[in-house]
């Protein structure tokens, strides 16, 4: 089977902080795009990479990838106004001989290679999509729009969810031919294909696949970043 990876990668991420776009911030001084492609492209399931840049900035991110040895093939589309609207066009930018594809967030730079073969292997024993996910540690309550507790869920049903996030390629893309673009209360491809009536299995993710979304978790990358590499230093 051939497998692509998808990287949608064209939103700003203002939760970070404004000025350049979240992907193109800087981690160990390499952009976090550049730290996803990379996990990516040296996974040994992955073939290509597909990475939806935002519209006005593909040339930026072909020329950024390129000074950067990324190890794999990689092309550039240009992304939507949504998450959604880029991961389908990334889906239609492959190659006809893909079967399997995997969705990743440019925002979860040091998610490791071992997960990336884990989730593709998954899909290709059989699964139709498959989601790395983590026990949850917190206690998690659901409350009214007041604030008002109405109940404590048992976390032990519960995982957070990762990616990357695999699928047969022809179940992704019924999902997002058959999804209204004003959904906004969905926020992964695996929510899309739970919607179209598809079943998603959980694989063991990883704490290093964590997501960058606030500036504290940029702390916390590089302090991750910072263990890998001396770890790698070590004889």
């Amino acid at each position: 089977m051939t497998t692509a990876a998808v990287v949608p990668a064209a939103g700003r991420g203002e939760r970070l902080g404004p000025g350049t776009p979240k992907a193109l911030r800087l981690l160990g001084g390499v952009p976090l795009l550049v730290h996803a492609v990379h996990a990516l492209s040296a996974a040994r399931s992955v073939d290509l990479v597909v990475v939806a840049a935002p519209a006005d900035g593909v040339a930026q991110v072909r020329a950024l990838l390129a000074d950067h040895d990324v190890g794999a093939e990689v092309t550039v589309v240009a992304g939507g106004t949504t998450r959604q609207e880029s991961v389908r066009l990334a889906l239609a930018a492959l190659p006809d001989a893909v079967d399997v594809v995997l969705v990743h967030d440019a925002a979860r730079p040091l998610a490791p290679v071992e997960l990336v073969d884990r989730v593709a292997a998954a899909v290709r024993d059989g699964a139709d999509a498959v989601v790395p996910g983590l026990p949850v540690a917190d206690t998690i309550k659901r409350v009214d729009p007041t604030g008002r507790v109405e109940e404590t869920l048992d976390r032990s049903v519960l995982r957070a969810i990762q990616t990357p996030q695999g699928f047969r390629r022809p179940v992704l893309a019924a999902a997002h031919a058959g999804a209204d673009d004003s959904v906004s209360d969905l926020t992964d491809d695996a929510g899309l294909v739970e919607r179209a009536g598809g079943t998603v299995v959980v694989v063991p993710g990883d704490e290093e696949a964590f997501k960058v979304t606030r500036p504290l978790d940029l702390l916390l990358a590089e302090a991750a970043l910072a263990r890998r590499r001396a770890l790698r230093s070590q004889p």
